[in-house]
């Protein structure tokens, strides 16, 4: 899952804890969540991935609005997340809550 956030994003954190517990619950079926953050302080950046448990790969190019990876998948509003299959096509768009699972469920089990 190509997940698009930011520290500053009150639904964004609202949402992690979800993320979360699919991320531990489906990790050792695949799942992977890569998080691209639209933070503009690397100090609050790295603060939200820590206080959130964030434990897997994640990048920013600290430019807010104009991140590059933003501008490539048209991001205007976040949470975003693309979930991928395997050779990278997006299979869904902005899951959340235990809509994010049941997909998993439907693809991992």
């Amino acid at each position: 899952m190509l997940d698009f956030w930011a520290q500053w994003c009150r639904p964004c954190r609202l949402e992690n804890p979800n993320i979360v517990k699919a991320y531990h619950k489906f990790k050792d079926k695949g799942f992977e969540v890569y998080g691209v953050s639209l933070d503009r302080s690397r100090d609050k950046w790295l603060q939200g991935i820590e206080e959130d448990g964030l434990v897997w790969t994640h990048v920013s190019d600290l430019k807010y609005w104009q991140s590059e990876a933003a501008k490539t998948y048209n991001i205007n509003a976040i949470p975003a997340s693309f979930l991928l299959d395997r050779d990278g096509r997006i299979i869904a768009k902005n899951l959340r809550g235990q809509s994010l699972h049941q997909k998993l469920e439907e693809i991992l089990d």
